[in-house]
C-alpha cells in the first residue's frame, strides 16, 4: 500500500518528532542491540531485553516522541513477567539513520518483522509472537498483523488509534484544506476488519490526544470474537503506565499467558 499522500511537509511535522540517543548503549545488562539495515546507507537501531529461550516474544513499536533507550526504564517490567520485548525505532529516532516518514515507517515494519523472525530463529528464542504498539506504533502493529496474523499469537495496541484522519481532524490539524475527505483504504478501523487473532485495547480514560472513542472504535471493529478493551482510570496519554501500572501489566501479563 501506498502511504505517501501523508508525507508532505506539514503532516510530517505533524507527526514524528525524533530526537537521537546520546548514550548509544543499553544501561541494562540483559538487553542486545540490532541494527537492521532498511535500505542502502539507513539502518533502524532496535534493543532486545530478553527473560529467557523459552519466554513470549513481542515485537514493540513505541510512539511519536519516544525512542528505543527510554525503554530501559519500562523492559524490566515486562523482563520480570517473564516477557521478552524487542523494541523498534523509527527513522531518524535514536540511533537510526535517515528521516522518518509515514510510507517509509510502513515500509520499515515489514523488514523490521521479518528480521525481529530471524533473531528469534537464530538465537532460539523458542517462545510465541506477539505484536504491540503504542500510539503512533498501532500503525506499524495493525499494519503487520494484517499481513502476517497467521504468524503470530496475539496483537496489542495500547493508545492506538482507528482513523489517523479522524484523529488529524481531532487534534486541529486542517485535512479538508488538502482534500482529504474520506477515511482511507487501509485504515487502522479498516485493517481490523480483517484481524482475526486474539487481541488486547489499552487505553487511558482521559487521553487528551488520541480520545478514548478511538479504542472503542478498534475494538468494535476488531473481526476476533477473543478481544478485550482494558481502560485505566483517571490516566492520559502520557501519564497511562504511571497510574495505571498494575491494572496495565496485570491486563498484559494475563493475555499473553492465557494464550500459552
Amino acid at each position: 500500500m501506498d502511504y505517501s499522500f501523508l508525507d508532505r511537509p506539514e503532516i510530517l511535522q505533524f507527526i514524528f518528532y525524533p530526537r537521537k540517543d546520546p548514550v548509544g548503549k543499553p544501561s541494562v545488562s540483559n538487553a542486545t542491540d540490532y541494527f537492521i539495515p532498511v535500505e542502502e546507507g539507513i539502518g533502524i537501531g532496535c534493543r532486545f531485553y530478553t527473560a529467557g529461550q523459552n519466554s513470549p516474544n513481542i515485537l514493540y513499536f513505541h510512539g511519536n516522541g519516544e525512542i528505543v533507550a527510554d525503554h530501559d526504564y519500562i523492559a524490566p517490567m515486562y523482563n520480570e513477567r517473564g516477557i521478552n520485548l524487542f523494541v523498534a525505532d523509527y527513522r531518524g529516532y535514536g540511533m537510526s539513520d535517515g528521516t522518518p516518514t509515514f510510507n517509509a515507517m510502513m515500509a520499515d515494519a515489514h523488514i523490521l518483522f521479518r528480521e525481529f523472525c530471524k533473531v528469534l530463529r537464530d538465537n532460539s528464542y523458542t517462545g510465541p509472537l506477539f505484536l504491540m504498539g503504542r500510539s503512533l506504533g498501532s500503525a506499524s502493529v495493525v499494519e503487520l498483523a494484517y499481513h502476517y496474523q497467521a504468524q503470530m499469537k496475539g496483537l496489542i495496541i495500547e493508545s492506538g488509534f482507528a482513523n489517523i484522519l479522524g484523529l488529524f481532524e481531532h487534534l486541529g490539524f486542517p485535512v479538508k484544506s488538502f482534500g482529504f475527505t474520506e477515511e482511507p483504504k487501509f485504515s487502522n478501523r479498516v485493517k481490523v476488519r480483517s484481524i482475526s487473532i486474539p487481541s488486547l485495547i489499552i487505553h487511558a480514560e482521559y487521553d487528551q490526544l488520541i480520545p478514548l472513542s478511538e479504542a472503542h472504535d478498534l475494538f468494535n471493529s476488531l473481526s476476533t470474537d477473543d478481544k478485550r478493551l482494558v481502560v485505566i482510570p483517571r490516566a492520559d496519554h502520557n501519564t497511562i503506565l504511571a497510574i495505571g501500572m498494575e491494572p496495565y501489566f496485570q491486563a498484559l501479563e494475563h493475555f499473553i499467558f492465557r494464550l500459552l
